[in-house]
């Protein structure tokens, strides 16, 4: 028997719930959730930016889920000033030995600004992730460049060279397309995993400054 959009999205909604009470990272008391056309809509509040993102990560990792939308909002037990979360951010950058010199920080009512430019995706993620676990923020903007060091056709054998060696993802329904430093995926995988794996593969190529992932989810 076919079941209704509407049983569907209450059926998925309710394993969304399932899993957030399920995960010990956070308190999902205060949390909640609604379902549209597969994409989840986080509500509420949790008490750190780091369980806001990992309530999006768990969210995510229910099947049938194909996007998710965090209006998670973060209420803080303990408030701190701008300038201690500025000097923290600074140092925890400094820490790093995966993030490149040259990261400028800006912090505004507990939201972190990141800025200034490196070589690799990986180093403009490893300072985003070197801020956000910090105590007092509320979020992270990262505004960080990448700067170009190969052409785009170089870029796109790259990544498609990637795909073809991961063992998760079926390169021959994802299409990729390099104009400048922008990457455009396209086609169908699987499941959400599948489709972020293939993300990640595409932002490891160096060069990339922006992935467009219209890749669509088939299950």
């Amino acid at each position: 028997m076919t079941l209704t959009i509407s049983t569907q999205e209450q059926r998925l909604r309710d394993n969304v719930l399932r899993q957030l009470e399920w995960d010990p990272q956070f308190d999902a008391s205060r949390t909640g959730a609604t379902v549209k056309d597969g994409i989840v809509t986080l509500s509420g509040y949790v008490d750190t930016y780091a369980a806001k993102l990992a309530a999006e990560r768990c969210a995510r990792k229910v099947y049938g889920v194909q996007g998710v939308a965090n209006e998670l909002q973060v209420a803080l037990a303990e408030e701190r000033i701008d300038p201690e979360l500025a000097h923290d951010a600074v140092v925890a950058l400094k820490t790093r030995v995966d993030v490149a010199p040259g990261v400028d920080v800006t912090v505004r009512n507990g939201v972190i600004s990141l800025g200034g430019s490196v070589a690799w995706m990986y180093q403009k993620a490893a300072a985003e992730r070197a801020v956000e676990y910090l105590h007092g923020v509320r979020g992270v903007i990262n505004n960080i460049k990448i700067t170009p060091i190969v052409s785009p056709r170089d870029v796109q054998h790259r990544i498609v060279e990637a795909l073809h060696r991961h063992a998760d993802i079926d390169a021959r329904r994802v299409h990729v397309d390099a104009d400048g430093r922008t990457v455009t995926l396209t086609g169908n995988v699987r499941s959400w995993a599948e489709k972020e794996q293939a993300g990640r593969a595409a932002w490891t190529a160096p060069g990339v400054g922006d992935v467009r992932n219209h890749i669509e989810i088939v299950p």
